[in-house]
Parts: structure tokens; sequence; C-alpha cells
């Protein structure tokens, strides 16, 4: 969760605000030190019209591991012995509390007592325990020892006394955990009853206050689990329509009924005695209102449970988007048949509401426990001394010049307030175009934490299968993520093997076919668009190779697709009856898209403790938050100094990743060169170029080196201090275990979008990988009409080798009478400043790179200039957008070739060869339309000996 931040003040109206002209209170569902210690909570009362807000032990978890804020309060306690973790925690969520509800006073005495609380929870270990519950919330209500404040019961069997109880007395409560209709019924008559005895004691019923938390988004997550089960086995049609109009509509319905309920409740003769007296009505308080399937609106549960007399809980990822583009109006009382309807419907299909909302409450129970075994040791630790936040260390040395921009950046950040506003989504950090429409990654790990259940069912239904292989199918952001899963953690016992394919070459496609037993093999086609070429066909050959296989019937329940909701493939994957269909989120781009349902799915399949993987990139998200300071934000300043370096001319970003690690860097070459090589402008990128001495580097470079601290690489090590010792800028990661790759997924992924801010570009497009795509479009269709590509003819052959380019590139290079003379010519273009980049489309294998690499280091060593090497068409969709839309600095190698043996792609008539020959030509043109210095060499169909022959040419233009 994040802290929300400043209003932009340019907007005529703030929607927050405007849900009190219908009686609704806006609570923030968040609590964090420096939210309070910055001014952030009193900017949000004044400027967002906050009114209350809540805790839990998860939010406070989260905010003493992912920060510094409590060191101060837990260095204090080291020597405590007479206290426990538990002490020690209540001790810190007090000084909160009480701090945050002074802030809230002003609002609680302005409402004349209606709004204005925090709530602090009793612990979730006591849930079960009527006398236990009871005597923990008066001793937190006694401490607290403010009026504004509310004790957090849970709606329980054994809750529900304490709760009246604790009503009689004139304590506060917030009853939480409540999902079913029926429980909430009992929860708003114990108040009543409650305050009944309280008012026959003597009591002033005005100054009680209570809130019945009623739960929402988790409800369609069941259900919605349920009706997707259900929906495999569909008898017909009319079944399947059934079930499929429920989707999304159940958490709504059941809300709305419960408000029904409320309406009746209080009113009529019992309710009015009390009213009479100054009592206030139980209101509603609407929990769980982020939403947590891709598939429906980000503010779905905000904008649909406004109404009169009702609170809404929000956490601040969606705070910011209700204030960004909801519409304040009363929807509480509207559709209150169709609710009933729903209700019915999902009685009528055989879901019982009753089992759905028991078990949710049981879960939840267990959430909150196991939430409190983790707060308490992470209390536990940090009171030790351990009280760094539990993240990847990063540190950094730059030139003295470089460092004093970056401080004059860092400042311009803090007095701009920049991070609250990329927080906030506000597109006018970048290019003010559509950049607020991509940030749905910035809270995607608290909603995937909310999912664990399912991707715990996915991995225990894999296991139990015992599938041998898993094939992902993809390209780009739906590939590169699980690929470095696949390189990272390799085989994990009990699972099946994960290999990634994303290649349309041929021989590569053959490869990976024979590593596979089809007929025990499971496939992810992963394709956020659903329209992408590759993963298209792909498919379309692997499922027609397994229907071959196993059957037909069968076929469907071997595949898994990974898309956005409505794409092309959700279409394709359900009439093909896949066995599953995983959303992607229509707001995250795909090389954002790591801690997504594109490299989660893929993880859960493959074995890893998806749980344990986010919680430690959650650890990341709130060292990151809003309201972290500058200079203390780890993404934020990485960012600062990527996009700094940049803008003084250091744009070759050398990415150093330990062996055990190493993968990492193919996922980040996409990450930056596709997110910031636009316009002229942009950070190059250099993946896997191997560590030499100082002397060979220019001043266009920069280093960051993820040095794996369980197995680091001694060699790399001593490298890293004779570059940085020679005065190149040096940023230091350690990454601490394999776990720890998350955080990296989201460290980069803010300092990505922080560099493209300072650099000026939307760091969200990628305009000139559709050019690409455009002209790979063009060939394939014309290939189509006439069964063959167009002709073109090369302005060199020697001994079966062509090279090809364009008039504007061959007039530079000039007539020559060897390839030898070509290579020189095209490599005396590389000046400094410039930098190198190998494209092969030919196979990626060992053998092939190994030959590569050494044209790349020849090139590096003998011009001193950064080389880069991507293997098409993968770079295609990753480093292809820098080639193409960034500095035009880059020498560009084709490398193609025929294919010794082509494969068909089923349905079409184009084959795997045409596809791959139409996209390096694509690529080509592209290049060349922006003024690129390329050349393509063609090795026709002996590979190796082509590699061969170009090793010597070039060592003879060097």
């Amino acid at each position: 969760m994040q802290p929300t931040g400043v209003l932009d003040t340019a907007k005529a109206t703030n929607p927050l605000k405007d849900l009190l002209k219908f009686g609704q209170s806006v609570w923030l569902d968040y609590i964090r030190r420096d939210l309070i210690t910055t001014g952030e909570l009193k900017r949000l009362i004044q400027e967002d019209g906050l009114r209350g807000m809540t805790s839990n032990p998860a939010i406070f978890e989260k905010a003493i591991v992912g920060s510094t804020d409590y060191a101060d309060i837990l260095t204090s306690l080291k020597n405590r012995t007479d206290l426990d973790a538990k002490a020690r925690y209540e001790l810190i969520a007090i000084r909160d509390i009480q701090d945050a509800a002074d802030l809230l006073r002003p609002v609680y005495d302005e409402s004349k007592l209606r709004d204005g609380y925090i709530s602090l929870e009793v612990s979730p270990y006591l849930a079960r325990e009527t006398q236990g519950t009871l005597e923990e919330a008066r001793r937190l209500w006694k401490a607290v020892g403010r009026p504004n404040i509310m004790i957090k019961v849970p709606g329980t069997a054994e809750g529900i006394p304490a709760f009246e109880q604790l009503i009689s007395e004139g304590i506060n409560v917030n009853v939480t955990l409540l999902f079913s209709q029926g429980v909430y019924q009992k929860v708003a008559e114990a108040y009543i009853r409650g305050l009944e005895k309280f008012a026959a004691s003597g009591g002033d019923v005005k100054r009680v206050a209570s809130v019945a938390s009623f739960f929402i988004s988790r409800i369609d997550n069941s259900v919605d689990a349920e009706i997707s089960a259900r929906l495999k086995s569909a008898k017909n049609s009319q079944e399947e329509q059934k079930l499929k109009g429920l989707l999304g509509k159940v958490a709504i319905g059941n809300g709305k009924l419960a408000y029904q309920r409320y309406l009746n409740i209080f009113s009529g003769p019992q309710w009015d005695k009390l009213r009479a007296k100054g009592g206030q009505t139980q209101r509603v308080l609407w929990a769980s209102t982020s939403t947590k399937n891709p598939a429906y609106p980000d503010i779905l549960y905000v904008q649909e449970m406004i109404g009169p007399d009702t609170v809404n809980t929000i956490p601040p990822a969606t705070f910011d988007a209700f204030r960004d583009h909801g519409l304040p109006r009363e929807t509480l009382t509207e559709g209150v048949d169709e609710a009933k309807q729903v209700m019915a419907g999902l009685a009528s299909v055989g879901i019982s509401i009753d089992v759905i909302t028991d078990k949710l409450t049981d879960d939840g129970v267990r959430l909150f426990e196991e939430a409190f075994d983790k707060l308490l040791a992470a209390v536990e630790k940090s009171t030790q001394g351990e009280t760094t936040p539990k993240i990847n260390q990063q540190t950094y040395k730059l030139p003295d010049a470089l460092a004093k921009t970056v401080a004059q950046n860092l400042n311009d950040w803090r007095a701009n307030g920049k991070v609250r506003r990329l927080w906030q989504r506000d597109a006018s950090l970048w290019t003010n175009t559509d950049e607020s429409k991509w940030l749905g990654w910035l809270d995607i790990t608290e909603k995937q934490l909310e999912k664990k259940d399912q991707f715990h069912r996915l991995s225990e239904e894999i296991r139990k299968e015992k599938f041998s292989d898993i094939l992902l199918l993809g390209m780009g952001g739906s590939s590169l993520c699980p690929e470095v899963l696949e390189k990272t953690f390799g085989r994990i016992s009990g699972f099946p093997e994960m290999h990634v394919l994303d290649s349309t070459d041929p021989a590569q496609v053959k490869s990976f076919e024979k590593k596979l037993d089809l007929a025990n093999s499971l496939f992810i086609v992963s394709s956020k668009s659903g329209t992408t070429l590759e993963p298209n066909i792909f498919k379309q050959y692997f499922f027609e190779r397994v229907k071959q296989t196993i059957g037909a019937e069968k076929a469907g329940s071997r595949f898994i697709a990974v898309t956005d909701p409505g794409s092309k493939l959700e279409k394709e994957a359900e009439t093909d009856k896949f066995r599953y269909i995983f959303h992607g989120d229509p707001t995250i781009g795909g090389r954002y898209s790591a801690l997504s349902n594109f490299g989660i799915v893929p993880a859960a399949a493959m074995g890893l403790d998806v749980p344990k993987f986010l919680d430690r990139a959650e650890e990341m998200v709130q060292a990151c938050a809003a309201s972290v300071p500058v200079e203390k934000n780890p993404s934020v300043m990485l960012g600062i100094v990527l996009g700094t370096a940049a803008k003084a001319g250091r744009d070759k970003l050398t990415i150093v990743a330990s062996p055990a690690i190493y993968d990492l860097g193919a996922w980040l070459e996409q990450l930056i060169a596709e997110s910031t090589g636009k316009q002229g402008k942009g950070i190059i990128p250099v993946d896997r170029e191997r560590l030499t001495a100082p002397e060979i580097y220019g001043n266009d470079r920069i280093f960051a080196y993820l040095r794996f601290e369980a197995t680091p690489d001694a060699d790399q090590d001593a490298k890293i201090a004779a570059i940085e010792k020679a005065g190149h800028p040096v940023v230091r990661i350690s990454v601490n275990d394999t776990y720890d790759l998350g955080q990296e997924f989201f460290r980069w992924e803010i300092a990505t979008a922080v560099a493209g801010s300072i650099l000026g570009i939307n760091a969200f497009n990628q305009p000139d990988v559709e050019a690409s795509k455009i002209e790979t479009r063009k060939l394939t269709s014309e290939y189509e009409k006439t069964g063959s590509l167009p002709s073109e003819k090369p302005i060199f052959e020697q001994s079966g080798i062509k090279l090809f380019t364009d008039s504007k590139n061959a007039g530079a290079l000039g007539s020559k009478n060897s390839l030898g003379e070509y290579l020189r010519a095209h490599l005396r273009r590389i000046q400094a400043g410039d930098y190198f980049a190998v494209l092969g489309y030919i196979e990626m294998n060992d053998e092939h790179e190994s030959q590569l690499e050494e044209i790349r280091y020849a090139v590096r060593d003998g011009k001193r200039v950064a080389t880069c090497l991507g293997f098409g068409p993968r770079f295609l969709h990753s480093t292809g957008q820098a080639y193409k839309g960034g500095p035009n600095t880059g020498v560009f190698l084709q490398i193609t070739c025929d294919a010794a043996v082509d494969v068909p792609v089923p349905g079409a008539k184009y084959t795997f060869g045409i596809v791959k020959a139409a996209q390096s030509r694509g690529d080509f043109q592209v290049l060349a339309d922006r003024g690129r210095r390329v050349l393509r060499v063609h090795l026709g169909k002996d590979v190796k000996a082509g590699l061969s022959a170009l090793k010597t040419a070039v060592s003879q233009g060097l």
C-alpha cells in the first residue's frame, strides 16, 4: 500500500471530497509513521477530505519491515527485557494511533463525533476467545486514551458477544471481517442491545460510535473462482451463460442487500428511542474495496457502493484512482431488485453464499494471524538491531560533476513532491499524455498477495498431475520474467521443468519440441494483447501437435492462457477449452508485468513459493513508498542517477550480474531500452558484456553491479573495483537471495519510470516496436497473397555470403572487393560515444552465442565502444525500441540465414522460416528508415561456416 499525496490543484473538483455530498465518509486503509511525521496525513485531511483511518497487523508489518520509520523506538526498546515482541509492537502502534487520532481530532469535533476515527485491532490470536478479546480491547482503549479511536474486534461467533459488552461499556468498536448479511444483522442487533445497556447504566450514548466493516471484493474473488471451476464442466451453453452472468456481481449485490438490512434495522420504535437520546447508527463500512480482478474497473467497489450513512475505507492506490477518475453519485440504493436476482441466481446454480462467507471469515482470521506472526517476528528482529529494511541494499559512487547534478535533481524531486506525484499516477511527470493509464504495477504485489490461495491451487494441481515439462510461449514482457525465474531457480523438486520459447527460428521451435514429452507437457500461452504474432503461431503449432498426440478432446486441458480481459486469445482459449485463463491487468504494460500474472502464473506453475516471492517484493514496495524521503528511496535514487547520467552523456548502462542471477540482465534490457529509447533519447543497456580493463571504457558508460551475496564472482568483484577506482560511475546492488528477485523487478520498474521522467519521455509506450510489426505484417501478407516474399538484390556476394543494405548506407560504404573490406568500411563508421550491436536472426544456442560474442569483443576492444548482442526476433520486443527510437549512436550488424529445415504454421501459408525472414527484413527496413548505420550479412543455410567467415572478415576489418 502507498500513501496518497497532494491533490492536483488544477482539478476543479475532488471526487473524494464529493463523496460526502452523498453521505459517505472516506477513510484510508493505511498507516505508517512517516505518513504522520511528513505532514502527509494532514494534507490528506485538508485537501482530500479524509475523515478517518483503519489499520491492521498486516499494514504495520509492512511499515516496519519496509522502512526505517521505527528505528528510533525499536532501538530504544532493545534493552527492555521485560517486554516481549507483542508488547513492543503495541508501544509502536499506540504511538502512531495516538498521533493520527490527534491529527483527526478536528474532523471528530466538526462532525459531532461521527467521523475522525482511527482503528486499532485486538490480537488476531484472540478471534475465537470472547473473554480474551474483552480484556485486550479494554486495555488498548485505556492505553491509547483518545476518544476518537475504535478498537477492532472480529465478527466471529466469539467476537460478537465481546463487541456487545464493549459497546455497553462505552468503548468505540469497529467490527471487522464481516462477509455475511446474516452475521452483519447479528452485529447490528448486538450494537443496539449494547447501546441500550449503556444508556440504562446512565451512559451518554452520543459519544459511542461503531462501524461494521463489511468486506466486498474478497466475495467476488471466491465466487468467481468457484464459477470458473464450474464453467469447465458446464453441460450446455445455457448453463454456461447463467454462470458467466454472475461473474463480478455477487460482492456488490451482497453489499447492497446488507445495506438494505441496515436501513431496516436502524428504523422503527426500538432504534427511535436511542436516536432520541442522541445515539449514532452503526454505519456500514465497506472494506476490501480495491479491485483484485484486472478484468474489472479499478474503482468498481467504491463507485458502486456510494450511499448515505456509510464509510468506505480505501487503500491508497484505489484512493488515488478515485480522486483521478471517480464519478460520485448515489449508487448503493440502485439495482436492489437486481441484487436480489443475483443472489437468487447464485443459489440456483448450487453455490451457497453462506459456505463462501463462512470460509472467508475463517480465512480472514487465518490471514490476520499469519500477518501478526510476521509482524511480531519483524519487531523481534528489528529490536535486536536489524532495523534496516529487509531489502537488497544499494550504494553508488559517482564522479564529482555527475554527483553534483544528481544532487540538483534530487532536490527538484523533493521540492516538487515528485515521488508523491508518481504514486498518484500524475502524467505530467512525463509527457502528460496517457502515462496515468499505465501505472497499475505500482500496487500489483498487494493485489497478487490477496490471490495467493489461487496460485497455490494452481501449483498443487500441476504438481499432483506430474507433468514433465512446461513450455511458455510468449515474447518480450510476457516471456522474459519467466525466463529469469527458469534460469535462476532451475527445476524445482516435484514440479515440471520450465522452458521458454520466444523465437520464430524454425530450428529453435523444433529444438524445444524435441525437449518435450508432448503427451505429458503443459503449455502457457502468454500474450497481453492476444494479437501478437509470435505467441499466436506458437499456440497454433503446439496446439495442433498436442491434438495429434493426445486427441482433440484433451488438448485444451494442457493449455493455460495469460492475456488481457476480452482479448482475441481469451476468446480462442474459451473456444478451445483451455485449463485456465488468467487475466493480465490492462493498466500494466508488458515490460512492467513481472509481478502480475504474466510472471506469477509461470512462477506458481514451476513450483516457486509465490507468497514468499511476493512478500519479499512488497518489502521493496514499502521501501519506495510516496512518503519515504527521496534520498532514502532506493528506486527513486537509482532512477535519478540513471536519468541524470544519461542526460550527461553516460547513456550506456553496463549491467553486470553475478552468474547465479545472470539472466536478470535480459529482463532489464527490455525494461530500460523499451521504456527510455525514443525521441532520440534513451539509455542503452549493455548486458552480458564480459568485463575488461578500465581503459577500454569510454566516458559514456555507467555500471550497475548486481552482486549475489551467496556466491559472488571474484573476477567480477576485482574488475568492478578497478573500474570504480578509475573514476567510472558504479551502482552496486547486493542481492541476498534468489527470492529477492521480485524486489529487483520492482526497484528497476520505479527507477526506469523516474529516469524516463528526467529524460522527458513517455516511459510506457513503444512506438518503434509497432513500426517493425507493421513492416512484418506487410511482408507476411504479401507472402499469403503471392506465395513469396518480395525479391531483394545484394550489394555484394562471396562464397555463399550476401550483403544487403539500403541505398543510403550502400553509398556510405562505397564499392568494395571483399567481405573484409565491406566490414572494415562499416566498422570505420563507429565513432567515440557510439555503440555496436550484433542482431542475430539465427538459432539462439550456446555455440552461436559464443561465435557472436567473439565478434562483439573484437569490436569492443578494437574500437573501445559499448557493444550489444541480441537474437532476433526476441530483441525486437526488447532493445529494438531503443535501437530505432533512441539516440542515433548505434552501428548495427544484422545477421540472417536460410532455414535448413522449415516448420509449417498450421492454418497459414507462411512458415516459421518465412515469419522470421519477414521480421528481419521489417527490422532492417525500420532501422534504415530511421537513418541508422546498418549492414545485413546473410549466411545462407550453412550457419557454422558463415559465422566462421564472418569472424575472419570482422578481424580483417579491424
